[in-house]
């Protein structure tokens, strides 16, 4: 199978995809408790997987595309109460960021799509993918692989609507991926953190729809740090997950409208200015 990875390939062979115009995609994720049942790297291993998988899809179509190593690290400060967890801030989330799209610039590539595996991340990333396509003049997108594959993952969960934290979904990829890292003996104790019906994953009962505020994710999920309920987990869901979220990435990634030139919006008398 030919490689998609780009730390397998050789400069001169980076070289010719980027004269090709290939897509460069960057999973972003974390590294942060996911629980008593899951390790640490699950957002990180699952945002690898479904880029990787996305990428071959592309490629078994004849459009180049080349998937960077996972940035690891992202905006999990509101783990810390649980331990295991290693975090960003935004300023430097962001600068880790511009400092990749500008290296692939560099390089001589020219589409780049930020795959999003950490729920903490998602906003923060939507303001730098914004921000550093218009200072690069380079079309730049980012989702969030769940977010964006909804629809079908909530036809594939049984207890939950879409992804939470250390929950069925999770659990499930997990078991379909790296079944040797789930501690099954600890399930049970998992569940005892899971949402009461129609919750709202991330918010708070007490706080209202729409607004904004810090809160730990003691506050969200006391005891167990898990939101959802991994009882229902089973690895054939995972693998049902996993192809779901690659082909919604893969169809999101082949919008040619996507990579039409971003609008110079900072030059000076833009509003004078034609569009080009």
């Amino acid at each position: 199978m030919t490689t998609v990875e780009w730390a397998r390939m050789t400069a001169p062979e980076l070289k010719d995809l980027a004269a090709r115009d290939a897509l460069v995609i960057l999973p972003v994720a974390s590294l942060e408790q996911h629980g008593p049942h899951l390790p640490t790297c699950v957002d990180t291993a699952l945002a690898g997987e479904v880029s990787l998988r996305a990428a071959r899809l592309l490629v078994g179509r004849g459009e180049p595309a080349v998937v960077l190593p996972c940035q690891w690290m992202g905006m999990s400060e509101h783990h810390f109460p649980f331990g295991g967890t290693i975090s960003l801030d935004y300023a430097t989330f962001a600068a880790v960021l511009r400092g990749i799209a500008r290296s692939l610039k560099v390089c001589g590539f020219r589409r780049l799509f930020v795959v999003n595996g950490h729920g903490g991340n998602t906003e923060p990333l939507a303001v730098a993918v914004r921000e550093l396509a218009v200072e690069l003049d380079m079309p730049i997108a980012g989702a969030t692989y769940w977010i964006m594959a909804a629809e079908a993952v909530g036809a594939i969960l049984e207890r939950q609507k879409n992804i939470q934290h250390a929950c069925e979904g999770e659990t499930a990829m997990m078991m379909a991926l790296a079944p040797d890292l789930v501690r099954r003996e600890h399930i049970e104790a998992a569940a005892a953190g899971a949402m009461a019906p129609g919750e709202i994953a991330g918010v708070s009962s007490a706080d209202g729809v729409g607004i904004q505020r810090f809160r730990s994710f003691e506050e969200r999920a006391p005891g167990t740090g898990v939101r959802g309920d991994p009882r229902a987990a089973t690895p054939e869901k995972g693998e049902a997950l996993l192809q779901a979220a690659a082909a919604n990435l893969a169809a999101a990634m082949a919008t040619p409208s996507l990579w039409s030139a971003p609008d110079p919006v900072w030059c000076p008398r833009r509003p004078f200015a034609p569009r080009r």
